[in-house]
């Protein structure tokens, strides 16, 4: 039961991903939402969850083929828990705590050297229910930043923006208060979304659009039940195109859906079958296709158009038995890679949903991020594997230990490797000998 709930509250947005290309499921098949110009694209930005378009793709990133000796520690610091991932913007980056069982804290470090610039706290824990706590009450969300904005959502629904140079709050807004909605019953877990001027996240009283300048609240939509199975969020959203439209894609814990970001009107939704509402992953979208993987349900392909003349279609075009869990999946030449509830690592033909194979278990949990020729994976248990991505086989090329416990989000930049330990944050780096 433990472990179970665990689910719901490791990592924020833990877990689920957006990716590109067309219609159909060919080859080609690769990545393609936009988070607005303010984030930015490419593979020297990592300032959001899961990188720069939030389905763990850093496109045209070179990493070497080997990890052991290639891959050195540069500076580590402790920390108290965390289950959010590290942000990165120009030369520094940021992670976040629960301290004491009372502050939330987030802390700014130079990227070249580990020197703190500044930190900033306020009162924020929560506490989880009985049968979750044994699995922690720190924070999961994962911050988004852009120049002038670190946009960071405390346990308690309470959303605040601060300079990421000084780290001076530009305003904060509780949203519990503001807003009259309800605290989310294992703590928030969404990570925000800048687009431009604004930012979305999933909260208590549902998926809200914010005004980055002022925090002010523009318009909510797809408000939950006051059920603790079925209320608030565990997933993500993602922005993305599809069909020709600009649109949100939300996965709340009882359906699929697409918002319009101009008003907040629900273009199309579907159900999505899961235990007790934990639809946790972050939705991975490939062109007009979106794929989704329910905690204990099934694994899901759905086409969306809009051509009817009734409107918007969701069609399921193939659904399976493999079972996800908490981490967001990747999709590459046609083929998405995806860790499962049963610990195990699988590869899923995009076309038709056949297993192509599945791996031994190799951990509770596992963080993903490509770049298109590779893997990288981060376990729970702090093992970094750099994988061939291929149909054949579970291929491991090679394996370095760089963390104990690792539930957060990896993040990579350029030659940087950054790992949020349960209890540390350690940056590493390519060494200059890589083969790449």
């Amino acid at each position: 039961m433990n472990r179970i709930i665990h689910a719901a509250l490791v990592l924020g947005a833990v877990l689920f991903a957006s990716m590109r290309d067309a219609g159909s499921a060919s080859a080609a098949d690769s990545a393609v939402t936009t988070t607005g110009d303010q984030t930015g694209s490419g593979a020297s930005v990592w300032n959001q969850w899961r990188g720069p378009d939030r389905d763990g793709r850093i496109p045209g990133s070179s990493w070497p083929d080997k990890l052991d000796g290639r891959l050195q520690l540069q500076w580590s610091k402790d920390h108290s828990p965390s289950y959010s991932g590290p942000v990165l913007l120009d030369d520094l980056v940021f992670t976040t705590e629960t301290i004491d069982r009372k502050y939330e804290q987030v802390t700014a470090y130079r990227l070249s050297d580990g020197q703190m610039v500044w930190n900033r706290r306020w009162e924020g824990h929560m506490a989880v229910p009985f049968f979750a706590a044994k699995n922690g009450d720190w924070i999961r969300s994962t911050p988004a930043c852009v120049p002038g904005h670190l946009v960071i959502l405390g346990m308690r629904d309470v959303l605040v923006s601060l300079d990421p140079q000084t780290g001076q709050e530009n305003w904060r807004n509780d949203l519990p208060a503001s807003e009259g909605t309800p605290l989310q019953p294992f703590g928030a877990v969404c990570s925000p979304l800048i687009d431009g001027d604004v930012v979305y996240v999933q909260s208590g009283g549902g998926l809200i659009e914010v005004d980055l300048a002022t925090g002010r609240v523009l318009w909510t939509v797809l408000g939950g039940s006051s059920d603790m199975m079925s209320s608030g969020a565990f997933s993500s959203p993602v922005m993305a195109v599809i069909a020709g439209k600009k649109q949100l894609v939300v996965q709340t814990r009882l359906e699929l859906c697409g918002v319009d970001p101009d008003d907040g009107t629900v273009l199309w939704k579907t159900p999505v079958e899961a235990f007790r509402g934990m639809n946790i992953l972050t939705p991975l979208v490939i062109g007009d296709r979106i794929f989704t993987a329910a905690h204990s349900g099934r694994s899901h392909l759905f086409q969306i158009a809009n051509d009817d003349p009734d409107g918007w279609t969701v069609n399921e075009v193939w659904s399976q038995k493999t079972q996800g869990y908490m981490s967001s999946p990747v999709v590459i030449d046609g083929n998405v890679y995806l860790h499962l509830k049963n610990q195990r690592f699988t590869c899923l033909d995009l076309q038709d949903g056949s297993i192509r194979w599945t791996s031994r278990p190799i951990g509770d949990y596992c963080s993903l991020v490509h770049n298109d020729r590779q893997i990288l994976s981060l376990a729970n248990d702090g093992v970094l594997r750099l994988i061939e991505p291929t149909s054949d086989e579970f291929r491991v090329v090679d394996t370095a230990q760089v963390a104990t416990d690792a539930w957060a989000h990896l993040a990579v930049r350029d030659d940087l490797v950054v790992v949020r330990d349960l209890k540390s944050l350690r940056l590493y780096r390519w060494t200059d000998s890589a083969n790449r």
